[in-house]
């Protein structure tokens, strides 16, 4: 299964697409297990299938062994004149973003290492922070930090930050036991956060240009290992 380790030095990518309809949702995720259960790419690791929950979407969490070879992907004239033009088709809007692991930290007990997989029941969360070159390495510094408040929250499970190659964006990767306790953590009064926590938020509210959020369930996974 596909491990999120600050050891691992794996170029992550995000493919995040967003769809109109449930249906059209579906299609992309056959789309996209169709491709992952085909893969044999040099350098690719790992490719793990995320749906949609709150609104109708996709997520493709991609583990590569660098950039020269997900470049090299990219550059494929497949990719580009069958693959490209297929999700284009098929979702509203479409990012992929290229990221390198900033920091992780799941609830005492549970390791270094994050695990994602279709086996697990997490309800998974992942929000896209637009920010500017010049306000990315704060906006990390702000979030990605060791929150010993979160781990007493009922149902938190894991998060993790990503940094954006390009410096215009952050990603959090988290994992909730459950809709309902992220619905309440989310949802919970400024005032019953700690100091520290509401005045990171502040900052981080004051260095973002741009938010995007969805919650998922993992659907499929596949890694060149295990074959």
């Amino acid at each position: 299964m596909p491990l999120i380790s600050p050891d691992d030095g794996h170029l992550t990518v995000f493919n995040v697409f967003e769809t109109d309809t449930a249906e059209l949702q579906d299609d992309v995720l056959d789309a996209m297990r169709d491709i992952v259960d085909h893969a044999d790419y040099p350098g690719w690791i790992s490719s793990t299938l995320h749906a949609g929950i709150d609104t109708p979407g996709t997520a493709n969490y991609i583990q590569w062994r660098s950039l020269a070879d997900l470049q090299a992907r990219y550059e494929g004239q497949k990719f580009r004149g069958k693959t490209v033009p297929q999700f284009h088709k098929l979702a509203r809007t479409t990012r992929l973003l290229q990221t390198e692991l900033e920091f992780t930290q799941q609830r005492p007990g549970l390791g270094d290492t994050v695990e994602i997989s279709p086996d697990r029941d997490d309800h998974t969360v992942l929000i896209i922070l637009d920010t500017t070159p010049d306000n990315q390495k704060e906006l990390l510094e702000t979030l990605a930090r060791p929150d010993e408040w979160i781990t007493t929250v009922p149902g938190y499970v894991s998060h993790t930050y990503f940094r954006g190659l390009d410096g215009t964006y952050v990603v959090n990767y988290a994992q909730w036991e459950s809709k309902e306790l992220y619905d309440a953590f989310h949802h919970l009064p400024e005032e019953q956060r700690p100091a520290d926590v509401r005045a990171g938020r502040v900052r981080a509210r004051e260095l973002v240009t741009g938010r995007q959020a969805n919650t998922y369930r993992v659907t499929h996974s596949r890694s060149a290992t295990t074959d």
